[in-house]
């Protein structure tokens, strides 16, 4: 008859159709209860019971009464007993197993704390352990000697940990662990490597959140490792037959937890066995637990089957599920919770396998979900008093399955750790779980799971996005439709992710915990906030303090925050909260809100455990309440409107017509339609030019101070740089206000948020972006050279070269695949369009925020360091984001041209004590003006027009001289010699150089002190150049870091080179009116570098010396730093044909009175000799160079009749009262007090950069000239 019984959802026909009434309205007096088997074979109460305790057909009979609890446990004692007396004998089969007993029970596996070396403390129970000394090893109180093992470790940092076994023989000290010795087998997945006294490559690269499973099998003498459940393969063949234990390594910070069995394995493999069995209990339990999902089915089958037996309703009445589900489950509860009882040790078991297994078929694993069967369930368990153990199990359970969930691509969007926390959610409703869950004393710990978010490996990437495209490839077409269905569904599964997090932290942003005196919604979060940004503080150092979370934790609280101060709560209550104003509309984000704004200066000022160890603009926290104590500021609140520090002309707020790029419609249009194809900007950049090195995320240029070696850092300097008033326009609209009442304070406030996102982004998000970055600039790379690899195949060559490069063309492929693969996953992950919207209004927030705060010198030195690192850094990531967020014509102009005006203002603040974060804004200013339409922004704003040409010129010192370099050559190149043959004359700005030409023109001594300089540092750098090409001519192989070094100060010097020949051109009076100190410098370095230059023995390697990979011989060579020279000279000849100037300095006697005219001769030749034509377009230069052949013959002739005067007067005696330095002057100056003499223009000289007498180290007060007649 079962066979011939109507299958419904797949179940079998035991299973009864239980039909409420005719009418719907389910009045439970007019339902009864019918043993009926009608002729649709409809079973009976009976059957269904059956089907609920997986009976036999038949085996309950007819019941006269009601369904009770008594009536179900009577059936569980009696058909469950021996099921339950069976399962004892299963689990105590443990042949070659031996449990030493280590004070926790006879048969608990542990750690044995004798074993330990180093410092491995366990920081959770049961054993979640990390390692506090440089490198700590510990095995376990458990040998096997035969038979098949296994135990898990789920990682919870990613860093050098050696997992494995070890025999009892094996040492462990300081520097060896596990599988550093003989019968010592370990796996790291860090290196990626296996260990037995010699590391062999082996396995997958690791990620936090990964569960490895270390296996021993005894019978064929083999160890095993896998990852998530997939086999890394055999590691270890042909092991000795011995005891062996279970044991791991931590290098210093490293954590993971242990699972010997305690709780069901996240991925058991066949055949090989936990070391801690589960109880007989368990296995009743698991029993139980599943009569109770069946029992859960029945009404979701009802719901889901409810119009196919609609005219059943008609014909038969059945008894309601609620008549049958609530004494059949108190019945399966009441025997639960009394065997529990009995053995509470197997309630974490049941917690974690069984109890989670019931709960999340209940609910659902993707929506829609179940949310009546799950109440009902969670409202039984809650009527028993032991359930509140076993729901702290299950909350730990949902925490480390967010933890260590992967995301599958078949099960998108509700994949990765999706399910977990959608359970958690609902069941946190419930004030009783939420009370439960806040009192555990792992509270914070297990709301880091929730937030956690596992990342993929290249090889978890190669499964979710199997299919790889790029604009230009050569791969199958369809792999570009197939690599956005991918891409679309990746996003949809992080969308929903991210969405369970926010409505977890609601719910305990919601909650209001029961405390005496009364707690305010918020104060929850407020705490666990404060706490992980403490213990997180130190997250940006190399070596990582002991207990920082993992980065997904930090990336999804941001997250989190971005989007409630970005997008709006949505809910009206916490908005209130959080504004203490009900006006506030919920749906507009914080940081949209426009109009008058507000910042609360207790988060800087106040003497907060939580914030002093942070630095701070002027330096330490201890170290500014002494010099410069904060009174009673941090009592105040300080208000400004938006916009008012920007120019009124060009103002653009939330309020003004123009909006802001976040909020403007053409903007969401753009963002709309990049995210429609998102593959197709893969290998696009920001809308710039990419040939501009960056460093990413921190903006420095390749070049910046400190990144060659100490060499290039400790160049001689002889500037100090002048400190000059900040704040170029006086503060409107800004007013400070006390604070409203120590409720405000007590409440958890937006700005406390906003305060925590930067924080936040500093240490958990510029990391990522810098990486993406990383990927995105080395697949550019990758494509370029994978295209030329291409051509040369087609091109076609000899066979066996061929064959290498199809060999090359498979690599590189690989890599570019890898690349996409790795920017495709950042893009989803990082770059989605409400996040950049976000990011550009939290900039445009924040920096209105510092430039006010500028204008207070007692709290602009509190502001933390990291907000403007966070600043800089964000700019520059949606600068360069990939898709674009908005085109570079309006990124600035449209709601950020007071970045550029905090750039240009605080570069050189004396006020910010980091020399580095001063470096940071003018490594900006270098970056920015590298693209003509941020230039735009620059020459259009008025700070950047009233302050920037002299604070350029006077931060050229010893340390900012490369960015600033790289600023001015940018600014002045337009008519250099030599430069018109890329088109870089349309590129600069004739705003600036006229400002600097007005700038050195009105302040002689700012100029000729960067004058000095400037001819320091260039012969500096042709110095170093000159030593680096002769140490490459002496080495047979030279260093890939020896020929950068020597490309990287040859482009130096070419630049320096060109800031003089702007100099020359536009302030030619410099080096031609009153002495002729700065005209015998210049020329004595036109004649240094031309000797460097010429004097190469090989000309060929010296044009190699300076190729980078990829650049052609065209743009990489000497021509580079002789068009300069050139233009100098043409410069100096031009300015000195007026009246004014030939009265004064002679050029061409200044190039004549040098002491070597050979030199002179050959140099200016081989300028006429040179191959012009590659630097220019046409013939253009050809009348230059006729004026340059003009002037070498008139200097020929003038210096060979100095010679021949010298020649006919024959020798003469030295003069006494010729200076002894140049010996060509008369000594007409002495120093004062020492009276040393010299001439005039040595000591002029000398003292440009040193005021001692160089005689006798004498302080020099004062130069005295000497008359003819002294």
């Amino acid at each position: 008859m079962a066979e011939d019984g109507l299958r419904i959802g797949g179940l079998s026909s035991g299973l009864a159709v239980i039909l409420n009434d005719e009418d719907g309205r389910g009045n439970s007096s007019k339902t009864r209860l019918v043993s009926y088997c009608d002729d649709f074979c409809h079973q009976s109460v009976e059957r269904t019971l059956e089907y609920v305790f997986g009976l036999p057909y038949k085996s309950i009979g007819p019941l006269s009464s009601p369904i009770h609890s008594n009536f179900v446990r009577s059936i569980v004692k009696n058909e469950f007993s021996n099921f339950h007396a069976s399962s004892g004998s299963l689990v105590r089969n443990r042949d070659g197993l031996c449990i030493f007993d280590n004070g926790c029970g006879p048969h608990i596996v542990g750690l044995e704390d004798s074993s330990i070396c180093g410092d491995i403390r366990i920081i959770k129970s049961p054993l979640l352990v990390e390692s506090l000394a440089m490198f700590s090893s510990v095995r376990a109180n458990v040998c096997v000697s035969k038979g098949k093992w296994m135990y898990e470790v789920i990682l919870e940092t990613s860093g050098i940990q050696q997992l494995g076994w070890v025999t009892l023989s094996c040492p462990f000290t300081d520097h060896k662990g596990v599988g550093d010795a003989d019968d010592s087998y370990a796996f790291d997945g860090r290196r990626v490597k296996k260990w037995n006294k010699e590391a062999e490559p082996y396995g997958q690269p690791w990620v936090v959140g990964d569960v490895i499973g270390c296996c021993i099998d005894l019978d064929n003498d083999e160890i095993s490792f896998f990852r998530n459940g997939l086999s890394l393969g055999v590691a270890f063949h042909e092991i000795r037959k011995m005891g062996y234990y279970p044991a791991i390594s931590l290098s210093q910070g490293e954590r993971c937890e242990l699972n010997f069995g305690s709780r069901p394995f996240k991925y058991p493999i066949e055949g090989y066995l936990p070391f801690q069995a589960p109880s007989s209990v368990t296995s009743f339990a698991s029993q139980l637990l599943g009569c109770l999902s069946r029992l859960l089915n029945l009404q979701s089958f009802e719901r889901a089957e409810h119009s196919s037996v609609e005219k059943l309703r008609r014909l038969r009445r059945f008894v309601s599920f609620e008549e049958i589900f609530d004494p059949v489950s108190h019945g399966l509860c009441e025997e639960l919770f009394s065997i529990l009882e009995a053995d509470a040790g197997s309630m974490e078991y049941i917690g974690w396998g069984p109890f989670l297994s019931v709960m999340m078929e209940a609910f659902g694993m993707q929506a829609p979900h179940d949310y009546s069967s799950l109440d009902k369930a969670v409202d039984v368990f809650l009527e028993f008093e032991g359930s509140h153990l076993l729901f702290e199990h299950l909350i730990n359970a949902l925490s480390c399955g967010c933890k260590t969930a992967s995301l599958v691509l078949t099960e998108c969007p509700y994949s990765g750790s999706y399910s977990y926390l959608a359970l958690a959610c609902h069941i946190l409703r419930r004030e009783e779980l939420m009370v439960l869950w806040w009192k555990s004393s792992d509270f914070e710990f297990l709301f880091e799971g929730f937030l956690s978010r596992k990342a993929p490996n290249k090889q978890d990437l190669e499964c979710i996005m199997p299919s790889v495209w790029w604009p230009g490839s050569c791969e199958d077409v369809s792999y570009e439709s197939g690599m956005i269905l991918t891409t679309t569904a990746l996003s949809k599964a992080v969308i929903k992710i991210e969405e369970k997090h926010r409505d977890l932290c609601c719910l305990v942003i919601q909650f209001i915990p029961p405390l005496t005196p009364p707690q305010l919604p918020g104060s929850v979060f407020r705490t666990f906030l404060q706490n992980l940004l403490l213990k997180n503080g130190g997250a940006d150092r190399n070596v990582l303090p002991p207990g920082v979370s993992s980065n997904s934790v930090l990336v999804s609280l941001y997250t989190v925050i971005l989007h409630f101060l970005s997008e709006g709560f949505g809910i009206r209550d916490i908005c209130g909260w959080l504004n203490s104003c009900e006006t506030i509309d919920p749906s507009v984000g914080f940081l949209h809100r426009g109009g008058q704004q507000s910042f609360p200066l207790y988060l800087f000022l106040r003497n907060d455990p939580h914030r002093t160890d942070i630095s701070r603009l002027g330096g330490s926290f201890s170290h500014l309440l002494k010099s410069n104590p904060a009174n009673n500021e941090e009592e105040e609140v300080i208000r400004w409107e938006e916009g008012c520090m920007d120019d009124e002309e060009t103002r653009v707020t939330h309020s003004t017509r123009q909006k802001p790029c976040c909020c403007s419609t053409s903007s969401y249009d753009d963002l709309t339609r990049i995210s429609k194809d998102p593959v197709r900007y893969t290998s696009k950049s920001s809308g710039h030019c990419n040939h501009i090195p960056e460093r990413s995320a921190h903006v420095a240029a390749e070049c910046s101070a400190g990144s060659l070696n100490d060499e290039i850092a400790n160049k001689p300097s002889s500037s100090d740089q002048s400190e000059s008033e900040f704040g170029y326009r006086p503060v409107q609209h800004v007013m400070n206000v006390p604070r409203e009442s120590n409720m405000s304070s007590a409440t958890l406030r937006e700005e406390e948020l906003l305060d925590a996102l930067l924080l936040l982004y500093h240490i958990g998000l510029a990391p990522n972006f810098k990486q993406a970055s990383y990927y995105m600039s080395h697949q550019l790379q990758s494509i370029s050279v994978l295209d030329e690899t291409d051509k040369q195949i087609r091109e076609g060559t000899c066979s066996e070269q061929l064959k290498r490069l199809k060999e090359a063309r498979n690599f590189y492929r690989e890599e570019v695949i890898d690349c996409v693969r790795h920017c495709a996953w950042y893009r989803i992950s990082l770059f989605s369009q409400w996040k950049q919207r976000g990011m550009y209004a939290m900039c445009m927030w924040i920096v209105q925020l510092l430039l006010v705060l500028s204008k207070l010198d007692s709290v602009f030195v509190y502001i933390p360091e990291f907000y403007l690192e966070a600043l800089v850094d964000c700019f520059h990531v949606l600068r360069k984001s990939d898709p674009p967020f908005i085109s570079p014509a309006i990124f600035v102009k449209h709601g950020l041209a007071s970045f550029v005006t905090f750039v240009v203002t605080h570069f050189n603040d004396p006020r910010i004590s980091s020399s580095d974060l001063r470096d940071l804004l003018l490594q900006s200013i270098s970056v920015l003006v590298q693209y003509k339409e941020y230039l735009a922004a620059f020459e259009s704003n008025e700070a950047a027009v009233q302050r920037l040409p002299k604070a350029l010129l006077s931060a050229f010192d010893q340390r900012s001289w490369i960015p600033v370099t790289n600023i001015l050559l940018r600014l002045c190149r337009s008519s250099a010699f030599g430069s018109s043959k890329h088109g870089e004359s349309s590129s600069s700005s004739v705003v600036f150089q006229r400002l600097l030409q007005e700038a050195c023109i009105n302040d002689e001594e700012l100029f000729s002190a960067f004058l000095n300089r400037l001819f320091n540092t260039l012969s500096w750098t042709m110095t170093e150049f000159s030593v680096s090409i002769r140490e490459m001519q002496e080495k047979f192989q030279v260093p890939e870091f020896q020929q950068r070094k020597c490309t990287v100060i040859f482009d130096l010097s070419c630049n320096l080179a060109r800031i003089l020949e702007f100099c020359t051109r536009e302030i030619p009076q410099a080096f031609l009116l009153g002495t002729d100190t700065n005209l015998r410098r210049l020329t004595e370095l036109i004649v240094f570098i031309l000797n460097h230059i010429t004097s190469a023995a090989d000309a060929e390697f010296f044009d190699l010396s300076l190729r980078r990979h990829g650049h052609s011989l065209e743009k990489v060579n000497r021509g580079m730093i002789l068009a300069p020279l050139v233009g100098i000279i043409l410069n100096l000849l031009d300015a000195s044909s007026s009246t004014e100037c030939r009265e004064h300095n002679d050029v061409v006697g200044i190039f004549a009175s040098m002491d070597c005219p050979k030199t002179v001769h050959y140099g200016f030749q081989y300028l006429l000799d040179y191959n012009w034509a590659g630097s220019f377009r046409g013939d253009a230069y050809v009348g230059k160079l006729g004026q340059l052949e003009k002037f070498a013959s008139i200097l020929i002739s003038r210096t060979e009749s100095q010679v021949d005067t010298i020649g006919y007067g024959g020798e003469t005696e030295m003069d006494d009262s010729a200076c002894c330095i140049c010996y060509a002057s008369e000594a007409d100056a002495q120093f004062v007090p020492c009276s040393h003499r010299s001439c005039h223009g040595c000591i002029t000289r000398h003292l440009l950069n040193c005021q001692r007498c160089f005689f006798c180290n004498a302080t020099v007060m004062e130069v005295v000239r000497i008359s003819n007649g002294l």
